[in-house]
């Protein structure tokens, strides 16, 4: 009896990062398939250093024309394959080219439903155009799920939880703080995003420096970790500069341990935020949350009250008042907090991911 064939995945990614290739990886060794992964070239605002394991073959797609991206497609012929939105022309002729021969391609998105004009216009256009792309649709929450059967998407080809933090990396560092965090909880809030407008630096600075001035933060700092276009402009401003803020630059997800060692809460001020798998991360870590109203992933990792907060985005009395919370609570309440936030984190990560990108390659096409 001749070897079974292993299940082709192709990934036709845009910026690729250490979560994606967690789930990758977990499905080459607990399901035993073959990934063929293009990406686009690394991002300067997120420079990570990425390993890729034995079983993953990688292509920059750089170095591939349309002709060449579809000639690869042929050579691998896969089971699945899994598109990140539909930024990349190149990657929609190879779905076209797939789907037209009958094979299962899954568009992947963390857009939300937000029900305005130009998406309602973009689900009329998608529902005449999609079905000749994609089979699937693998969105990262309710609010994704919802525009993706806006866009024509039959709810049973409809998945969640694209996205999945490294858990075995985060949930050990959880595990330990919370052994060790018996007595005293640090009381230092950490912000790790991208400076770019939608994560809202400057209004996180304005509020903990107003905060301090106060006499209101006790003796809580803030620390964040990111880099970007707004890092030099926010860093030297004049709530930025203050002495009990400190920005740490970009970080790789192993340098992390050390800054989680000394950190408290997770907060994310964002105005924008369609999933955020750092919300994750920290909820992993055990840290409790606090989050705007516009990060999507507090769907499922954020339980008001039992392991944080949430606040209006853009809005700095709100955001004032979730800090205030925070530091009138006690250390106990903060453990507590911790706890839960553990609990939420480990209930999805990278081995589900790979279960679910199994089940897609077996469905009817």
């Amino acid at each position: 009896m001749s070897e079974q064939r292993p299940l082709r995945i192709l990934v036709l990614y845009t910026e690729l990062a250490p979560y994606v290739l967690a789930g990758l990886e977990r499905a080459v060794r607990e399901h035993g398939v073959k990934v063929d992964l293009v990406r686009w070239p690394v991002n300067s605002e997120a420079p990570f250093k990425l390993r890729v394991s034995e079983g993953i073959t990688l292509h920059e797609r750089r170095a591939l024309s349309t002709a060449e991206l579809i000639a690869l497609a042929e050579r691998v012929q896969p089971d699945l394959t899994l598109c990140t939105g539909w930024i990349d022309k190149g990657y929609l002729r190879v779905c076209r080219h797939l789907r037209g021969r009958g094979h299962r391609v899954v568009m992947c998105s963390d857009t939300a439903w937000r029900g305005d004009l130009r998406q309602w216009v973009a689900a009329l256009v998608a529902r005449f155009s999609f079905g000749r792309l994609f089979s699937h649709a693998w969105v990262t929450g309710y609010r994704q799920r919802t525009y993706a059967l806006r866009l024509g998407f039959r709810p049973d080809r409809v998945r969640t939880g694209f996205y999945a933090a490294d858990t075995s990396l985060f949930l050990p560092i959880g595990e330990r703080l919370l052994r060790s965090r018996t007595d005293a909880w640090p009381h230092r809030f950490l912000c790790v995003a991208r400076y770019i407008p939608a994560k809202c630096h400057q209004l996180l600075c304005d509020a903990f420096a107003e905060l301090s001035a106060n006499g209101m933060a006790g003796d809580w700092e803030l620390w964040c970790v990111g880099t970007g276009e707004l890092f030099e402009k926010v860093s030297s401003s004049v709530t930025g500069s203050h002495p009990r803020i400190k920005h740490m630059g970009f970080k790789q997800a192993a340098e992390m341990e050390t800054i989680l060692d000394q950190s408290g809460v997770f907060v994310l001020a964002s105005n924008y935020e369609p999933w955020g798998v750092v919300v994750q991360e920290h909820a992993c870590a055990a840290l409790p949350l606090v989050l705007s109203d516009q990060v999507r992933a507090a769907e499922r990792f954020l339980e008001p009250g039992r392991n944080g907060l949430q606040f209006k985005a853009d809005d700095k009395e709100s955001l004032l008042n979730a800090l205030r919370t925070i530091v009138a609570g006690t250390d106990g309440q903060l453990r507590e907090m911790g706890r839960r936030s553990h609990e939420l984190g480990s209930a999805w990560g990278p081995s589900e991911w790979a279960t679910t990108l199994v089940q897609l390659a077996q469905e009817r096409p």
